[in-house]
């Protein structure tokens, strides 16, 4: 049996060539310590950064997906207000197409003064109302031929004329707005042919007087 030599406490085994520290575990120094939360707290802050920009870009895509659906809502309402008016129009253009016989007549008892009485203030009554609803009258004479409004029943050649001219309107057209309901049936006088316009012969006319007055 050995004995321990007293006042000499027993030390671990060092392996040879190692000094008394490296026999001790190492304690963390504070920058090691430091240096893992701030490493986790970068790849935090990525993380966050790369949501972020997930939910702008999610916020782009529905902003534009709500603007087109607004877009597209508004170019159909457009659409609606606007073959509502058209519908509109077409209904009030085919009743009153059905009047224009009576306002015809109308027409004819006004110039023949027959429009007198109870039959006068119906008459009027229903000028104020087709009026109400836009309907207008057109047709003048003396006013050039178009034939995107006048329908000719009667033609002739007159020499007081420069132009195709309506010279007398046997029924008067009617218009709502830009829509022609009925054109205006005219009788048209063209120029004479192989005539001079009246304009030329005035002007030669003018130029015979005034020569005329000069001394040779």
């Amino acid at each position: 049996m050995t004995e321990e030599t007293p006042g000499f406490e027993e030390k671990p085994d060092v392996p040879s060539g190692a000094t008394p520290d490296d026999a001790e575990p190492k304690a963390a120094t504070p920058s090691e310590e430091a240096a893992a939360p701030a490493g986790d707290d970068a790849n935090r802050v990525t993380a966050l950064t790369a949501q972020l920009d997930q939910a702008r870009t999610a916020l782009g895509e529905r902003t534009g997906d709500l603007q087109r659906l607004q877009a597209e809502y508004q170019n159909y309402r457009r659409r609606v207000e606007r073959d509502r008016g058209t519908v509109k129009e077409i209904a009030v253009a085919n009743l009153l197409s059905e009047l224009l016989p009576v306002l015809d007549d109308v027409g004819r008892a006004r110039e023949h003064g027959e429009l007198v009485g109870g039959f006068k203030s119906v008459a009027e009554s229903l000028e104020t109302v087709v009026a109400k609803l836009g309907l207008q009258q057109f047709g003048k004479e003396g006013e050039p031929f178009d034939p995107t409004v006048h329908e000719a029943l009667m033609h002739s050649y007159a020499p007081d004329v420069t132009e195709t001219t309506c010279v007398a309107i046997l029924q008067p057209g009617y218009r709502i707005g830009e829509r022609t309901i009925r054109p205006a049936r005219v009788a048209v006088a063209e120029p004479q042919p192989g005539a001079a316009p009246a304009a030329a012969k005035e002007e030669k006319a003018d130029d015979e007087e005034s020569g005329g007055g000069e001394e040779v």
